[in-house]
């Protein structure tokens, strides 16, 4: 008998932890009202127009499979399809594809208040053309990157139907690929339903032992490429190289800190310097060096990225002698990673790096 009555709970956390393994599945269709911030007066002309969208999205409610999922108290992961309407011909239309993950703050039975991030790809129907469409000095090329913030709430209808209102931030860019590219800030009002397989989800693991790597040292060699443009009149694509060596120390776990040194090798700055420089006169190196101090906020194999850092030779002062880069990384192995980064000058889009490197 004693058996049997020990056996059932141990049965039932059996079967409780292959439903939590099973990460049910949330379903949402937003509408989305917006306007655009006029944060140059290069775009002024472009920023009367009130920008309506709709979007779809699939996520999945990350239950203690992996120990980060306890860590972060169970994100969602999710992947979004939005489709902008600008109600400008200037500007045309915007679809967009963006992975995300999404942390609760605070979470019961029928309330879930959550903050929201995500980074994507985006198609623009109407970007710049100097003959055809010269006013657009938002955006000139058709491809673009597309970041996401938004605060959300969402309340039970009914055990699986949920009411969402949300405030967001959408950001188009190419990152200076071609240019113009001032880009469009979007802010947001958000609302919408969301279908919930199950809720609440059941969850195991919530305090899962820290990685044995924490608080130890590594180190990362890496290089990237990336492409810019000038200006409007060249439309020749500039290639952008970069290497860095870094040291790094897991605090915690959720956190890596960073220092190191790079090295820039920008060939649009060389372009310039030649259409510049009177004929004789020896021109500046283009090349820059720099150093740096950086964060790595890890979701297992993917991490999102902060650097500040600051040029220690720069004999050409093409731009502000410190630069900031905001970035995804991911690991395919313990050691190769690859990443795409923002490089950002006081606020302004340098370059897109595509980087590649190993961790020793």
């Amino acid at each position: 008998m004693s058996l049997m009555l020990t056996a059932r709970p141990v049965a039932a956390q059996q079967a409780d932890s292959a439903a939590a393994r099973r990460s049910p599945l949330v379903l949402g269709a937003y509408g989305q009202a917006s306007f655009i911030i006029p944060h140059t007066n290069a775009i002024r002309h472009l920023a009367d127009s009130h920008p309506t969208g709709f979007e779809l999205n699939l996520q999945r409610q990350t239950t203690g499979a992996a120990p980060w999922h306890g860590w972060y108290k169970y994100p969602k992961a999710g992947l979004a399809l939005v489709y902008y309407d600008f109600h400008n011909p200037t500007l045309g239309s915007a679809f967009a594809i963006s992975p995300y993950l999404s942390k609760s703050f605070w979470r019961t039975t029928r309330h879930d208040v959550s903050f929201r991030v995500g980074a994507g790809l985006a198609y623009l129907t109407n970007p710049y053309s100097q003959q055809a469409n010269h006013k657009n000095t938002i955006n000139s090329s058709a491809i673009n990157a597309t970041l996401q913030m938004r605060l959300e709430y969402d309340y039970a209808l009914t055990p699986q139907l949920g009411l969402l209102v949300g405030l967001a931030l959408n950001h188009y860019s190419n990152g200076a690929t071609t240019r113009p590219n001032f880009g469009v800030n979007l802010p947001t009002v958000v609302l919408g339903l969301n279908y919930h397989q199950q809720r609440p989800a059941l969850t195991i693991n919530p305090n899962a032992p820290k990685p044995e790597d924490v608080g130890q040292n590594f180190y990362s060699l890496s290089t990237s490429i990336g492409f810019v443009q000038r200006n409007e009149s060249d439309l020749n694509k500039y290639l952008v190289n970069s290497v860095t060596a870094a040291i790094g120390r897991r605090v915690n776990r959720k956190s890596n800190l960073l220092a190191g040194v790079e090295g820039f090798y920008d060939r649009s700055l060389k372009a310039t310097l030649q259409d510049t420089t009177r004929a004789g006169v020896k021109q500046p190196d283009v090349k820059k060096a720099g150093v740096f101090v950086g964060h790595e906020l890890l979701f297992g194999r993917l991490a999102f990225v902060s650097h500040l850092g600051f040029y220690v030779y720069a004999p050409y002062k093409s731009n502000t002698p410190y630069y900031e880069r905001l970035g995804l990384k991911y690991h395919f192995t313990e050691q190769l990673f690859g990443a795409v980064d923002l490089k950002i000058h006081r606020g302004a889009a340098d370059v897109i790096e595509f980087k590649a490197g190993v961790k020793l």
